[in-house]
């Protein structure tokens, strides 16, 4: 076997997925290399990245041809190009997903953010779009808002795995727990499987991007990894509760944990230092391209996080005798997500909408 650092961090019971996706990555065998070479195991999406694919190539321009001959309007054909890449991603997954009984080799797109304040046609379009790929291993986005709460809970009732996006927090974290329970009580309760899949992500890099320059220098890019390891630990916790231990005698599996956002921001940081520091075994680790590549060159990992949460609570207490509100800059932090994940949507709907007026008048 091959023994980068990307592998050594698979053997210690963590998955590697890719955050991007895009048809150049997908043609030229890349994902395909990345999976045999480097042992990832899956792959996000968002539509940030999707707009830098569709519009800054031309890989996607006979498929939005096709598109507009059948007089699909802009949102429908994000739809049809993010699956056809998408779907071709989830079939490179397949043996994994197959290996591992349906645990890994998972895939993600994300619903519509213009539905987040309607659970009803959030859960619609989870249905549709999941049906569409015709893929098991594709897991639906949908944000661990508030608002989202409800939809997550309907769509696990409905059998689709969902990726619980925009969480923060060990607090926000619990939630979308409960959510993704609750909806497989239901299940139960209704004579249905109980084994649907699905990640909770967290994001990490955003802490201590939000926080730099407002704290000593002596707490330098440590909240975001302390915000982790508590999460961790309620993880853990869920793991062995007795409700979770109830739903598994019933043939649930368990949620899984996902580390997101695990770009280094800051230059003068470690380029994996979001990788090293969080190996836990049972979680996933979704990283940009270029994490990944240089976690493969030189990454070495750190400990593994313990399922007490380590010294977690004492950095964090550090932070707030610095003057940080944690639970008030988790809130901060996933409403600006929910924000910036609009503004992403509204400029991949824009872009897209561009490029089909250059086509159709090149035409």
């Amino acid at each position: 076997m091959t023994t980068t650092p990307t592998w050594t961090l698979r053997e210690a019971g963590q998955s590697l997925w890719l955050d991007n996706i895009t048809r150049t990555l997908l043609q030229s065998g890349t994902l395909k290399r990345y999976i045999d070479e480097l042992g990832i195991t899956g792959l996000t999406s968002n539509p940030t990245i999707f707009d830098n694919a569709i519009s800054k190539s031309a890989d996607y321009d006979e498929s939005i041809k096709r598109g507009l001959a059948k007089g699909m309007a802009v949102e429908p054909l994000f739809f049809e190009l993010a699956l056809e890449d998408l779907t071709q991603a989830a079939d490179l997954f397949r043996p994994t997903h197959d290996a591992t009984d349906g645990v890994d080799g998972f895939v993600s797109l994300e619903v519509s953010p213009e539905l987040a304040y309607d659970t009803a046609k959030t859960i619609a379009q989870a249905k549709e779009l999941h049906a569409k790929a015709g893929r098991p291993n594709l897991f639906i986005k949908i944000p661990g808002t508030p608002q989202g709460l409800p939809a997550i809970e309907e769509a696990i009732f409905a059998g689709v795995p969902i990726n619980v996006t925009l969480l923060f927090s060990r607090e926000h974290y619990v939630a979308a727990a409960d959510a993704y329970m609750r909806g497989i009580e239901r299940r139960i309760a209704a004579g249905l499987n109980p084994d649907v899949r699905s990640v909770a992500s967290v994001f990490i890099s955003r802490w201590d991007r939000a926080v730099t320059g407002k704290v000593p220098n002596e707490l330098h890019a440590q909240l975001g990894i302390a915000i982790a390891k508590r999460t961790y630990h309620a993880y853990r916790t869920i793991l062995t509760s007795d409700r979770a231990q109830r739903l598994a005698n019933k043939g649930a599996r368990p949620q899984r944990l996902l580390w997101a956002s695990t770009g280094t921001k800051d230059p003068h940081d470690s380029d994996v230092m979001y990788v090293s520091g969080l190996v836990s075994p049972h979680t996933v680790n979704t990283m940009p391209e270029g994490t990944l590549t240089a976690f493969a060159q030189h990454g070495v990992l750190g400990p593994t996080l313990s399922p007490d949460g380590g010294d977690c609570e004492e950095v964090i207490a550090r932070f707030a005798r610095a003057g940080i509100d944690v639970l008030g800059l988790a809130a901060d932090l996933q409403t600006e997500g929910a924000k910036a994940f609009v503004t992403s949507w509204d400029e991949l709907m824009a872009g897209l909408a561009s490029k089909t007026d250059a086509l159709k008048k090149s035409r």
